[in-house]
């Protein structure tokens, strides 16, 4: 690991970061350039002098679940990411496997949205970033390791979880739109893939899931309605927008409400509860598309 590259590669982007930039505000009137410290650390859940020691180049080397953390926060296009990995003395992740590295266009569009829930997802339903207000209404998307960090796995195999956030006759059409999904990702990835192995996983586990995939449906849906269930606040039927990558390996999807209509006013008691108030039944990969 090349400690002093690493760290000013680190303090470089940092300082090319406004506050707005990553979804904050500015405060007080600042004497540096880009964004301090403590907001880096902050947006990595690490400690400040976790995070100076790293810039100073007197840290330990950092993980790749920490790089990649870091690339995240400092929106790195994948190049950079790619380096970050490589000064740091680890290999870079494979791009053509598929890659958690969220898309910086993405977040930018998300950060700005700090009024309506919106959240990027993966080609397999992977929740790579969610703003506060999706995670109140989805519940916080950690805790998923290997294949049931896709939503398109957790909705066949455990349904009960996934299903709840959605009204009884509205669950087949979102069962099969997340086998269309999946058909679109494993024929950009190919048959040695993560999507691949994800449609031999389910093809075990669940008869039904067998039963959509055989219907040979394939589709991206752009735009789309569909009633969210919340435990605490109800229904709320949103407007569903997708913004894709240029790949369409990534999505950002923004759900909207009409101003002043009861799903306007749900929403507006969500967001004064805020995430805190229930544990996760779910998350924000509970979607591969709108």
């Amino acid at each position: 690991m090349d400690r002093t590259a690493f760290g000013q590669f680190l303090r470089v982007h940092r300082e090319a970061l406004l506050p707005s930039d990553v979804g904050l505000t500015s405060g007080p009137r600042r004497r540096a350039p880009g964004l301090r410290r403590e907001e880096v650390a902050q947006l990595a859940c690490v400690t400040v002098d976790y995070y100076a020691r790293l810039e100073q180049g007197r840290g330990a080397q950092p993980s790749a679940q920490m790089l990649s953390v870091l690339a995240r926060v400092l929106r790195l296009t994948l190049d950079e990411r790619d380096h970050l990995y490589r000064v740091a003395g680890q290999n870079p992740p494979d791009r053509a496997s598929g890659s958690s590295h969220v898309s910086p266009a993405l977040l930018r569009v998300m950060d700005k949205l700090a009024d309506t829930p919106a959240f990027v997802l993966s080609d397999l339903a992977e929740t790579l970033a969610s703003n506060p207000l999706a995670d109140a209404l989805l519940g916080a998307p950690h805790g998923h390791s290997g294949p049931s960090r896709s939503g398109i796995y957790r909705w066949f195999a455990a349904a009960d979880a996934e299903r709840a956030l959605y009204l009884p006759e509205d669950r087949e059409h979102q069962g099969r739109a997340l086998v269309a999904g999946l058909r679109m990702a494993l024929g950009r990835r190919g048959p040695q893939s993560t999507a691949a192995e994800l449609v031999r996983r389910l093809a075990r586990l669940s008869p039904e899931f067998v039963a959509i995939w055989e219907l040979q449906e394939v589709a991206t849906r752009y735009q789309d309605r569909k009633t969210i269930v919340h435990p605490e606040v109800g229904a709320i039927e949103f407007d569903c927008l997708a913004l894709f990558t240029e790949d369409q390996s990534q999505t950002l999807i923004v759900l909207t409400v009409p101003a002043r209509t009861p799903a306007a006013d749900r929403l507006d008691f969500l967001r004064a509860i805020g995430p805190t108030q229930f544990g996760s039944p779910s998350t924000a990969g509970a979607d591969s598309s709108p």
